[in-house]
């Protein structure tokens, strides 16, 4: 499990690295809104979602440590590029290489993971692995603010690149591959890519958590690339003066302080999350979707509230809150997701799980506020500081609507839990 929670580690650094990186990108490339919304975003989530598919069908069949290990090479490889770019076309460039990347690691660590695990401590053992997005934004946020203060931007994504690069051998030779002592598993066929999209949108319980999920990583994805900005622009003389009193440049301030709400309070929702599900799951499954549901909900007037007071550093704290509460989806949802699929497409499940998520979420949300505080910024006579807030309070009016689909899968849950034992005795 350590060299997959690394590996997602690194992911998330190499995706969230950006988001702190984009005042100065934006400052230096001289760029919109809605550009910096569509780098971080749509075009890095559309290619990645794209790319997820094929890499998915791969992992069904394939050995899953190789597809791991090409990767974390991949998406290395172009986040090093993204230091050499001068141009938002190049940049954009880079974005999409680092989703085409690492759309082939999460489908098949999933699979693996549920091969190594039974189903009930397949909740606790994936939210291990997830652990891995609280602690690559911890770090890729404060790495990236840190390296940029001292370095530059362009130095910042070189160090990033890196670590990539030095771990996928090692998956080749630490992971095993468990179908090797299922060889029966491997001379059937599974179902092409259209009738695996049927049987899993079928499956009710499947269908509301990837829409549920989708919203609800439109409100935190949607946010990533901006709170930084946020601060800079309404808070300014606060910060400054807080990262001077820290002896800190203002990215390197926001990068630690925003990493360290953003890593360890999520690390706490994502363990929590993981914990409540297959404690109270083993009693009543309803609890997958229960915790998620009330987690969603709870983090809207967290938010209504940070981005109102007038106090940055009350706003910096009270972050850690909704941190927490939104990262609590990912261990139970996970295991959900996989627990009602068909084993032989269960990589095509978390592809089709991630296509959603990545096209509404990662694409979408950054676009969308983005966009938004674009759009308004001439009612508030063109301060990009009060249309950005305006827009990021916005947008976390669509928390409700995914408590509202993770409530309505209770219903259906244990039906559709149960559905595949017959061909999987696990």
């Amino acid at each position: 499990m350590f060299f997959l929670t690394f590996a997602l580690t690194l992911n998330f650094v190499d995706r969230q690295i950006v988001n702190i990186l984009a005042e100065p990108i934006r400052e230096e490339l001289q760029l919109a809104d809605w550009q910096i919304g569509l780098m971080s975003g749509l075009a890095f989530a559309l290619l990645y979602s794209v790319a997820g598919i094929p890499l998915a069908r791969w992992a069904d069949r394939g050995n899953r440590p190789k597809i791991m290990a090409f990767s974390v090479l991949v998406w290395s490889g172009f986040t090093i590029a993204c230091s050499l770019a001068r141009s938002f076309p190049q940049l954009l460039v880079g974005r999409v290489g680092v989703g085409i990347g690492e759309a082939g690691l999460t489908p098949a660590a999933n699979s693996l993971i549920v091969d190594y695990y039974p189903p009930e401590r397949r909740a606790s053992a994936l939210s291990l692995y997830y652990l891995g997005v609280p602690l690559g934004t911890l770090a890729g946020m404060a790495l990236g603010g840190l390296v940029a203060d001292a370095y530059g931007w362009r130095t910042a994504f070189l160090v990033a690149g890196i670590p990539g690069v030095v771990l996928a051998p090692f998956l080749l030779l630490v992971l095993r591959e468990p179908r090797k002592a299922h060889a029966a598993l491997l001379r059937t066929a599974p179902p092409g890519a259209l009738a695996a999209v049927k049987t899993l949108w079928a499956v009710r319980t499947y269908r509301l958590i990837v829409i549920a999920t989708a919203l609800q990583a439109a409100v935190g994805y949607g946010f990533g690339p901006f709170i930084a900005s946020f601060f800079i622009r309404n808070h300014g003389p606060e910060i400054v003066a807080m990262a001077t009193q820290a002896g800190m440049g203002v990215s390197g301030f926001l990068g630690l302080t925003l990493g360290l709400s953003t890593g360890l309070a999520g690390a706490a929702g994502v363990w929590l999350g993981g914990l409540l599900a297959d404690r109270f799951g083993r009693s009543d499954v309803r609890a997958y979707v229960t915790i998620p549901a009330f987690a969603s909900l709870a983090a809207l007037p967290c938010y209504a509230v940070i981005f109102s007071i007038d106090s940055g550093a009350l706003a910096l704290a009270g972050l850690a809150l909704p941190n927490m509460l939104g990262a609590m989806w990912m261990g139970p949802v996970h295991s959900t997701q996989q627990s009602v699929s068909p084993p032989e497409i269960r990589g095509g499940a978390t592809a089709l799980f991630l296509l959603v998520l990545n096209l509404v979420g990662v694409g979408l949300g950054p676009l969308f506020v983005g966009t938004a505080s674009d759009a308004i910024s001439w009612q508030f006579d063109q301060d990009s500081g009060r249309s950005l807030r305006a827009a990021l309070i916005l947008t976390s009016l669509v928390a409700p609507f995914s408590a509202f689909l993770f409530w309505r899968a209770r219903s259906s849950i244990g039906r559709d839990m149960t559905r595949w034992k017959a061909v999987n005795p696990v």
